[in-house]
């Protein structure tokens, strides 16, 4: 008498399994690599941003560049006129409330450093600093700019500075 078997064997389920395992291993570097430029892209553009929402704010209010990133940010009152403190330039992602000089967004923190004001007191200089929250996990490179406009990157695990490269392109 011959038992007819249906179903799979163990060696049967086991190379299946294998097979997955290595189409895991080769798939999920890729996308952490993915995901890391994506979060570096993220921030170079989140520093075109504050470029352009320090160059408005300048222009517009005629103080000269902002004192916080809270000035950049909008009214605390949903419909409120934007003013000087309050310009309404960007959210509260990118310029955050409490008049703090740091943000964080897509794995990489932000810093502003306002210069320091002239005898009109007008702020004539900025720098801005994003830097990875997890060096080599949510980033690898740091990326400095300031009122030149000028984005420039550093791949060696520092800070970037005014002396790095300029971004190509």
């Amino acid at each position: 008498m011959r038992k007819s078997s249906k179903g799979f064997t163990l060696i049967e389920l086991l190379i299946v399994i294998a097979i997955i395992l290595i189409i895991a291993a080769i798939a999920i570097p890729n996308l952490l690599r993915s995901r890391i430029a994506a979060n570096q892209a993220s921030a170079v553009g989140s520093l075109r941003t504050y470029n352009t929402a320090e160059v408005t704010y300048a222009t517009t209010y005629n103080t000269g560049f902002s004192a916080n990133l809270t000035y950049l940010g909008p009214p605390a009152t949903a419909g409120a006129t934007p003013d000087s403190t309050a310009a309404g330039l960007m959210d509260n992602v990118l310029a955050p409330t409490g008049g703090t000089d740091t943000a964080s967004k897509s794995g990489y923190a932000f810093t502003y450093s306002p210069g320091a004001p002239d005898s009109s007191g007008h702020i004539n200089t900025f720098a801005f600093w994003a830097d990875p929250i997890v060096r080599g996990t949510t980033g690898t490179n740091s990326y400095y700019t300031d009122e030149s406009g000028v984005i420039r990157q550093n791949s060696n695990n520092t800070q970037a500075s005014s002396a790095d490269s300029p971004l190509a392109g």
